[in-house]
């Protein structure tokens, strides 16, 4: 029997999720929110509330950090609210900069030492993630979807909205879009979070709506490159100029080519996801993602081919599963293999631009010469693109690791 508490994590734009955790309100139940409007002032004000009560709490930047003042002081809370006889659901209230992926990872993995009473281990020991629930707004969710402003930490909100619906069990939308433009979010949200069950209004029964999610949710599951990029049984047609374009290759790009065809990836296009097999880099797949106009290009691990056996038995069963499903006598399990949702693109000018980038024949057939060519996704990238950022090994998923 699982005797850990329940947390669901609310998140997206404020209002919205404001009113959808007071909804959630009830004896036992207590909502966490990190306020971090008041970061240039070097603190985090952190709020408890239940039916009766609300505290505040000024919180210092841990070494200037929000991720680290968050994980410091999240984290430890969420066991040691578990451990109060008095709290049976735990509602984490995220700021709108917040993206619930990263929080949801640390919750699994970030050790917590020091807890009274407790043996040291991440939180999820003692809490488990019930449902992720995602609050829009019809009005503007699919311009910030697309768009290119900035935050201050290299990120664009472009990156965090996508990121939020993307990880939804459960949609909140507040209506405000006229006709044509609400079914065009629709047909997005569609494909984007296709198992998750949408409430339209302004005052939703998030009970029900919670009760509605499908067994089979994610519930906090943080996938990697090498995961099932088709999730569920998203509508594959068109619908109000959306579509979702599956890309696979079974040879590798030409770093200079992609470079220069990647560019499509951001005009048009509402999300793009998925591992790259570059000549270059014969051992270690590259996680492509973008969303509006922000891009990311991270280290996405070793290919299984490129891995000792021993290395190998520590990969999941599902990914060895699907990588025997296409496994290559020479190159293993390396591929290509992208999903992008459009909604003013021309899916066959994506396409040709990316088998554009693929190795001729002539190349495929000389692999003595792939090292040999300049890599701009390399460890050290070089201009004319300046603010692309080279590749991290990072286990973990980052708030932003650059945009071109």
């Amino acid at each position: 029997m699982d005797t850990r508490t329940p947390l669901i994590v609310v998140a997206g734009r404020r209002g919205p999720t404001e009113r959808t955790a007071r909804a959630l309100l009830r004896p036992g139940t207590v909502v966490v929110h990190h306020d971090l409007d008041h970061i240039g002032e070097g603190v985090v004000r952190r709020t408890l509330t239940t039916e009766h009560d609300h505290r505040l709490e000024v919180l210092e930047l841990a070494h200037g950090c929000v991720s680290c003042t968050l994980r410091e002081d999240l984290l430890p809370l969420l066991r040691r609210l578990h451990a109060r006889s008095n709290v049976d659901r735990i509602v984490l209230l995220l700021d709108p900069r917040l993206e619930p992926e990263a929080l949801c990872w640390a919750v699994e993995h970030v050790v917590v030492s020091g807890v009274v009473g407790q043996l040291d281990g991440p939180a999820a020991h003692d809490v488990r993630i019930e449902a992720t629930v995602t609050c829009i707004d019809a009005a503007t969710w699919l311009a910030d979807a697309t768009g290119d402003e900035e935050l201050d930490d290299d990120r664009t909100v472009a990156q965090v909205v996508v990121g939020q619906v993307e990880f939804a069990d459960a949609l909140v939308v507040r209506p405000g879009a006229d006709g044509w433009h609400q079914a065009k979010l629709h047909a997005v949200l569609a494909r984007l979070a296709p198992d998750a069950p949408v409430a339209w209004g302004e005052d939703v029964d998030v009970e029900h709506l919670l009760r509605q999610i499908p067994s089979g949710a994610r519930r906090g599951v943080v996938s990697d490159a090498h995961s099932p990029l088709l999730r569920g049984e998203p509508p594959l047609g068109e619908d109000c100029g959306v579509r979702l374009l599956e890309f696979g290759a079974r040879r590798p790009f030409h770093p200079q080519r992609l470079h220069e065809a990647i560019d499509v990836l951001l005009d048009g296009v509402v999300r793009a996801r998925g591992r790259a097999w570059v000549a270059t880099q014969p051992d270690t797949a590259l996680l492509i993602e973008s969303a509006g106009e922000g891009l990311r290009v991270a280290h996405a691990g070793p290919w299984l081919a490129a891995m000792t056996p021993e290395q190998q038995q520590r990969v999941s069963g599902e990914r060895r599963a699907m990588a025997a499903l296409r496994w290559d006598d020479t190159y293993g399990d390396r591929d290509t293999s992208m999903v992008i949702l459009t909604h003013d693109a021309d899916p066959d000018e994506i396409r040709r631009a990316l088998e554009w980038a693929l190795l001729t024949d002539e190349e495929f057939a000389d692999p003595a010469a792939w090292p040999t060519w300049d890599d701009p996704f390399g460890d050290y990238h070089e201009d004319p693109c300046d603010d692309l950022p080279a590749p991290t090994a990072d286990a973990a998923p980052t708030e932003g690791e650059g945009r071109a």
